[in-house]
């Protein structure tokens, strides 16, 4: 099993930044893809961004520009840099690892943009 531990959210002001970080422990052999998710109120659970293990990544439109996923493999960390917040950025981000064809995910934290 791997466990992924969420931390860095809060409440900023649009315009802002933040800085999510997401650590795996537990039975860690080789992770590889690792990813942000955010669900709003109300809303579905959505993609935000993914960093695969050679550094490779992916963003969702809406924060293309402005969020930028890297990770640390010594580590087992990944981070999410998000600058230039909205109001619409306002969510519980969770991180997601992939391992051996199991998908992992963390519990989430809250992200609050006030306008």
């Amino acid at each position: 099993q791997v466990q992924l531990v969420e931390s860095g959210g809060g409440l900023v002001q649009a315009g802002g930044s933040l800085r999510l970080s997401c650590a795996a422990s537990g039975s860690i052999i080789s992770l590889n893809h690792m990813s942000w998710y955010r669900q709003a109120p109300g809303k579905q659970r959505e993609f935000v961004a993914i960093i695969n293990q050679s550094g490779a990544t992916n963003y969702a439109d809406s924060v293309k520009g402005r969020f930028t996923i890297s990770r640390d493999n010594a580590r087992n960390t990944v981070y999410l840099q998000m600058n230039s917040l909205k109001p619409e950025d306002t969510a519980v981000y969770y991180c997601a690892a992939s391992q051996l064809g199991m998908n992992y995910w963390g519990k989430g934290t809250l992200v609050t943009i006030s306008s």
